[in-house]
């Protein structure tokens, strides 16, 4: 069985001593001979055969590295050998509901890699990639490894080739050894480097720090949608909400009260839950912070809170305290602390 051949090829550097424990369990292809119909794919016989593998990780951690090694030979069986050509595919792109040029590589990277292709694509070393353990791999192709019509077509060792072209433009020297530490894993990227260099939108900062334009309804949401935009690029969010007055502080234009800072930070919780990184690729992540001298500040640190009125609760935010010297100083004298509304 071709298949089997194929499993007993990719353990070929594996420990002796998990080579030695695959003689006493059930063998990786029994699942697959189980599984097989008429008209099955050698490409889901590989999905299969590395499903079967990484549920044997508890026998020995070295199924992770041979399910990996399924999962990565079935990907190069299934995408283009060539980065060059794996770019021209993306630059090229139609989208097929709109049939117009929806180009995934920006065109000034396209005309570096076009006149750059040979020694490009002869550096890319592809043995690479079966370094990976499952987890890692299937983590690569879930979000990071670009797509074409819901198809991957990119390998691990094209992501990091465009990912050093995206940084270094035409500097190819600097790209190839960046390239090189990246694909030995001396060190990665952080995440929206690795999904939008060398794209159109090459947005690769991790983290923006915000704070509240203003507190009225104009500047809570102009800050509003500059977070949901900056969560579009899959840029992480700090927001300090300070100067939102409290609950029961009286609203001059309306000669109403305010409700105070949770209704608010329910509306960003759902914008972080709706407007996520990448267009589904990764959960939005805002992380708020309020100074302890805010007098709503005892129902700030109970909104991640399991139990109680689900209306004063906003779990997909992440929390912190803006602590002042002066409020670690009071702790220490166990001195008093006020609560007040900006």
């Amino acid at each position: 069985m071709p298949e089997v051949r194929s499993i007993k090829f990719l353990c070929h550097d594996a420990s002796t001593c998990v080579r030695d424990i695959i003689q006493s369990l059930p063998p990786v292809d029994s699942p697959l001979i189980e599984g097989l119909f008429d008209g099955v794919t050698t490409s889901e016989l590989d999905n299969l055969a590395a499903e079967t593998a990484a549920s044997l990780t508890t026998k020995h951690p070295d199924y992770a590295l041979l399910a990996s090694r399924i999962a990565v030979s079935n990907l190069h069986k299934n995408t283009l050998k060539s980065f060059s050509k794996t770019m021209e595919m993306l630059y090229t792109y139609i989208d097929p509901k709109t049939d117009k040029p929806s180009s995934l590589i920006a065109e000034d990277v396209w005309e570096v890699i076009k006149e750059n292709a040979e020694i490009l694509d002869s550096t890319i070393i592809y043995d690479r990639d079966f370094g990976f353990d499952y987890f890692g791999f299937k983590t690569l192709e879930k979000s990071y490894l670009l797509k074409v019509n819901g198809a991957i077509v990119e390998r691990p060792q094209h992501l990091f080739m465009r990912v050093s072209i995206g940084i270094h433009k035409g500097d190819i020297d600097s790209a190839i050894k960046t390239y090189n530490l990246m694909s030995e894993r001396w060190f990665t990227h952080a995440t929206p480097t690795l999904f939008n260099a060398a794209t159109p939108k090459p947005q690769m900062s991790s983290c923006f720090l915000l704070t509240m334009q203003d507190d009225s309804i104009e500047g809570i949401y102009d800050t509003l949608k500059q977070t949901a935009k900056i969560s579009q690029s899959a840029g992480g969010i700090g927001l300090s909400i300070h100067n939102i007055r409290a609950t029961g502080a009286y609203i001059g234009g309306t000669n109403g009260t305010s409700n105070g800072i949770v209704p608010m930070l329910k509306v960003f919780n759902d914008t972080a839950r709706y407007v996520d990184q990448g267009g589904g690729k990764r959960k939005g992540a805002f992380a708020i912070y309020l100074e302890p001298w805010h007098a709503d500040i005892f129902s700030f640190l109970d909104l991640r809170k399991n139990h109680g009125k689900e209306e004063m609760r906003a779990r997909d935010l992440f929390y912190a305290l803006w602590v002042c010297d002066l409020f670690m100083q009071r702790v220490e004298e166990n001195g008093d602390w006020s609560l007040f509304s900006p």
